[in-house]
């Protein structure tokens, strides 16, 4: 990996329980109902062991990732899943990749190239709230005296 930048492996997840933001930097990630599971999905329509993550490399000292159908033993999931709206096996994960396990149960695969000369990443939770017209608006319901 070039030292200028870093690639980041971010899997978002959507099933019944709401929406999770997974960072992925292990080998291997179980996916499934099952408790046991690395990341765990919640829906009737996923199977104990629905799929599995595996970490590559590449020939440029980085690495990717590929979905598999089932578990790492061969047995399939009982529903299978979609990759960006077809039926496969195995996929080798992109950015933006969707991956759908079942209704209610999906994900969505995010790789994104961090600068190494920032220092710092972006906070999250540095957003503007206010926009200049709403400034605007308040200051003059304060001359008016109609917002005390």
């Amino acid at each position: 990996m070039s030292p200028e930048s870093q690639l980041s492996n971010i899997f978002i997840v959507e099933d019944s329980k709401g929406r999770r933001e997974i960072i992925l930097d292990g080998s291997v990630y179980s996916i499934g109902r099952d408790p046991k599971c690395d990341i765990r999905l919640s829906s009737q329509f996923v199977s104990r062991h629905h799929a599995t993550l595996v970490q590559l490399p590449k020939d440029d000292n980085t690495f990717y990732y590929r979905i598999v159908d089932g578990n790492l033993k061969g047995k399939p999931s009982a529903n299978g899943m979609l990759i960006n709206g077809r039926k496969v096996a195995a996929h080798d994960l992109k950015n933006e990749d969707e991956i759908v396990f079942g209704p209610q149960a999906r994900a969505i695969y995010y790789q994104l190239r961090r600068d190494a000369t920032s220092p710092m990443p972006p906070d999250e939770f540095d957003i503007t709230l206010i926009s200049p017209n709403m400034v605007d608006e308040l200051e003059e319901e304060l001359e008016d005296g109609s917002a005390e």
